[in-house]
């Protein structure tokens, strides 16, 4: 069919039968090479391929915000110092990468695409919580890859407009999800942002409030973890930081974050390890 239509401007058969709302089972059945997870590697090979660590989230009264360093290693190595780890899955949440650089940013754009497709054929927007299955189903078909040391591992956050709140899930490289309550952190300076942001959060955190702990973090991060980057004062590169509310999604200026990662910055000068939670 396909050969018969081309150069007539007719699409092939496949594209006007009916079927399944999700773009990748589409693409699994007609063309599966062109998934991320079906270009395994040959067998005892493994690449040596950039790495973007660290991912934070947190929630706040009226949102989440999704945050990440700018850092991308390749061994001992830094292989780009102004990486993009945060991008928009649609209107009401956002995807943030950790693990094999461009896998993942492939990855992204094809989870990007499924849900505009399903927007498209089913007339409405994905549920959060389908949203987030769906990850799950494209981080699980990626096992093959991750077991051969291209693994992938986002922190997925939005609104949710059914319970008017900020939620936040977690993914391991088989694809299993865990939702998260309070705050998140993914990558190899995980655990010292997820320490730091234990200490400072809050249940009652504003937005402002909420963007600065996540600066906080992937400050403590970069001060233990020398694959995450800290606040570049001096070129002028700085976390990525985004806001998810029932307005959508803001990606932050770099006048707002700079603004931020400097105040943060001036402050580390009389407390080096940052500030301290009250005993009591």
């Amino acid at each position: 069919m396909e050969a018969n239509t081309r150069g007539t401007g007719r699409l092939p058969a496949a594209f006007l039968t009916p079927g399944s709302s999700s773009f990748i089972e589409f693409l699994a059945e007609h063309s599966p090479d062109l998934l991320p997870g079906r270009r395994a590697l040959p067998a005892g090979l493994t690449v040596e391929a950039p790495h973007g660590t660290t991912i934070v989230a947190v929630v706040f009264d009226g949102g989440v915000v999704l945050a990440g360093d700018r850092r991308a290693t390749m061994g001992n190595v830094i292989a780009q110092r102004d990486i993009e780890k945060v991008f928009p899955a649609d209107e009401y949440s956002a995807v943030g990468i950790a693990g094999t650089a461009g896998l993942a940013v492939e990855m992204v754009r094809l989870f990007q695409l499924e849900l505009e497709h399903y927007e498209k054929i089913e007339g409405t927007v994905l549920s959060l919580e389908g949203k987030a299955n769906r990850l799950t189903t494209m981080i699980r078909g990626n096992l093959g890859m991750a077991m051969q040391g291209l693994a992938v591992v986002p922190v997925f956050a939005g609104y949710d407009l059914d319970l008017g709140r900020g939620r936040i899930f977690t993914y391991d490289v088989t694809g299993g999800r865990s939702e998260e309550r309070g705050f998140a952190a993914t990558g190899s300076g995980s655990v010292f942002a997820r320490g730091s942001m234990k200490k400072l959060f809050r249940q009652d955190l504003t937005a402002e409030e909420a963007a600065t702990l996540v600066v906080q973090a992937l400050y403590d991060a970069a001060d233990d973890d020398s694959a995450t980057g800290g606040p570049d004062l001096a070129r002028q590169i700085f976390p990525i930081v985004t806001l998810i509310t029932e307005d959508g999604f803001r990606r932050l200026g770099d006048a707002e974050v700079a603004e931020i990662a400097v105040a943060v910055t001036d402050r580390r000068r009389s407390q080096p390890d940052g500030p301290q939670a009250p005993l009591l």
